[in-house]
């Protein structure tokens, strides 16, 4: 698909929407344009006006707005036009319209408190095309993280502790990690070096005064380390970081394959009280599928182990839209992760991104699973309402099946507040391990400044030097401010 664009910088938002109806297809964006116009394509310019034209195997169309002198609205217009035609083309109206950021409960927010409940409402629906359905989620998940959202101020911080070790890769993960098969020799070594950037960390956050309110370990799949391990780096956070204050510590305990009794018991004793379990689904053939190397009795086993040792609240993972997945087989999953009675379900929509090996085995996404794994989020939307458990964060990625989105469910007082701080950017986040982002959020605007560490293990341990030094950034960053 060709995106010609003319006299305008809205290429890249147009790009994304055009995906959103072409989620399989190369956006190819063309900015000298030529005298002859290679089909398909769609055309958008900016002369006096915003114009529009879409020609794909044989439908044709064509129309214009009026510009004004805000950008942010012309950018909305043509996004409009755009998502005129291609509905009209292909017959598919996506429920979030021509929204495609990750963020879009933040953007409700914000609408409100310029415009109120009815305005923000009002332009989700007219303006973005925002199907009904969706609004009254944003509205709801909303209403439930303004709570959370209030118990941060302009000291407090969060922690994020990377561990990208995982026993296998699933077909469906993107995300930089690397299976412990290929890369045992390096755990050690690594572990070593992430205790010594958490407590160079803790001197970062104690010279300036700041107030850690959550920590998160995640991955990968942190209890790939083993028990010592676990133990080595929660002792590291305890004895460096001031703890008073913090509200939660979580520790993605994802793989079942992974989990012990003995690796439970050091989270535990290490002041843990949240941990994730995730099945992504209680189908044996359909785990097989995906590259999951383990039974829907051994995700069941695990999740008995850690009530029984008594973690404050577990979260259990699933995902709608996975290859071979049924309808009623993603109902029977849910229904079995429910009879658990876990504090938390996450419902996560299946997205094809362009690294996961779903994506090289050539799977694609259809109107066929677009429709079934809306369905999959209705029942699931409907089932959790019924049980009393809340949406309490949410968030969208690229090239989601349906274009759809993923939702935290928690019962009240339940909620990962750690999720809901980093999905709305509240404070700074410090990142520390392979991988990891240390996002340092200005007090007094909304201001981001990132600082990456190296993504792979090798690098991060043989260039772990040069990566504390970036993190030096942080005192001029608050040097402005405190």
């Amino acid at each position: 698909m060709n995106l010609y664009v003319k006299n305008h910088p809205f290429h890249y938002e147009m790009e994304n929407l055009i995906r959103l109806f072409f989620p399989n297809e190369k956006i190819i964006v063309i900015k000298k344009i030529p005298q002859n116009l290679a089909q398909p394509y769609i055309f958008t310019e900016v002369d006096g006006k915003i114009t529009v034209v879409v020609n794909i195997n044989g439908f044709l169309a064509q129309d214009s707005l009026a510009l004004c002198s805000d950008e942010t609205e012309n950018e909305r217009r043509m996004a409009e036009l755009i998502f005129k035609f291609l509905t009209k083309y292909t017959g598919v109206t996506p429920p979030w319209g021509i929204l495609t950021g990750v963020r879009p409960v933040k953007l409700f927010r914000r609408l409100m408190e310029v415009e109120g409940l009815t305005g923000a409402v009002d332009h989700f629906r007219n303006k973005f095309f925002v199907s009904n359905e969706k609004i009254v989620l944003a509205r709801r998940t909303e209403a439930y993280e303004k709570e959370v959202l209030s118990l941060s101020d302009e000291k407090s911080f969060s922690l994020y502790i990377s561990v990208p070790f995982c026993p296998s890769r699933c077909k469906y993960c993107s995300f930089v990690m690397q299976s412990v098969e290929r890369t045992k020799h390096l755990i050690e070594p690594y572990t070593e070096l992430l205790c010594r950037e958490l407590a160079d960390t803790a001197k970062i956050a104690y010279d300036l005064g700041l107030k850690l309110e959550t920590v998160y370990m995640g991955g990968g799949t942190p209890t790939t380390l083993s028990a010592n391990q676990l133990d080595k780096v929660l002792k590291t956070v305890s004895n460096t970081f001031d703890l008073s204050n913090c509200r939660e510590i979580t520790v993605e305990a994802g793989r079942p394959d992974t989990i012990t009794e003995e690796k439970l018991l050091a989270l535990k004793e290490n002041g843990v009280d949240r941990i994730s379990i995730n099945p992504q689904t209680l189908n044996d053939s359909v785990l097989s599928e995906i590259g999951r190397k383990h039974t829907a009795e051994q995700t069941l086993s695990a999740y008995r182990m850690a009530d029984k040792i008594g973690f404050n609240s577990i979260n259990t993972d699933l995902i709608a839209g996975l290859p071979t997945d049924t309808l009623e087989s993603f109902k029977a999953s849910l229904d079995g992760v429910c009879s658990l009675n876990p504090q938390c379900v996450t419902v996560h929509t299946l997205s094809m991104k362009r690294s996961s090996t779903l994506t090289e085995e050539g799977v694609t996404l259809d109107k066929n699973l677009a429709v079934q794994t809306a369905e999959m989020l209705e029942y699931a939307e409907q089932r959790l309402s019924d049980l009393d458990y809340i949406p309490y964060y949410l968030y969208r990625q690229s090239r989601m099946a349906g274009n759809l989105e993923n939702v935290g469910w928690s019962k009240r007082g339940y909620e990962c507040l750690y999720n809901v701080f980093v999905m709305d950017e509240t404070h700074t986040i410090f990142g520390c391990g392979a991988g990891a982002v240390t996002k340092l959020k200005s007090p007094s605007k909304d201001y981001l400044k990132r600082i990456f560490n190296f993504k792979y293990p090798y690098e991060y341990i043989d260039r772990f030097g040069e990566m504390l030094t970036r993190k030096e950034e942080t005192y001029d960053f608050y040097k402005k401010y405190f």
